[in-house]
């Protein structure tokens, strides 16, 4: 491993659970396969990433914000 790597490695290893969770997920989702997952397989994951996610804000355990908040930064940051 790389010295880059290994810096990218102990900072990601500072980040809370679910953020190291995002990162795994999204670094394993960039590897080519060699088992081969079918469409299927892939589409019953995000199923269950997106009911984990549903359940999460539900419960009150993520932090949310209304949508005119959101809408309103976004269009501001698109405006630059």
């Amino acid at each position: 491993m790389t010295s880059d790597a290994q810096t990218i490695l102990r900072d990601a290893l500072l980040l809370g659970q679910d953020e190291r969770a995002g990162i795994a997920a999204e670094l394993l989702a960039s590897l080519d396969s060699e088992v081969g997952e079918d469409e299927a397989a892939i589409a019953q994951a995000w199923a269950e990433e997106l009911d984990r996610r549903a359940t999460r804000v539900l419960d009150g355990d993520e932090a949310t914000e209304a949508w005119d908040v959101v809408r309103d930064r976004v269009l501001n940051d698109l405006s630059r």
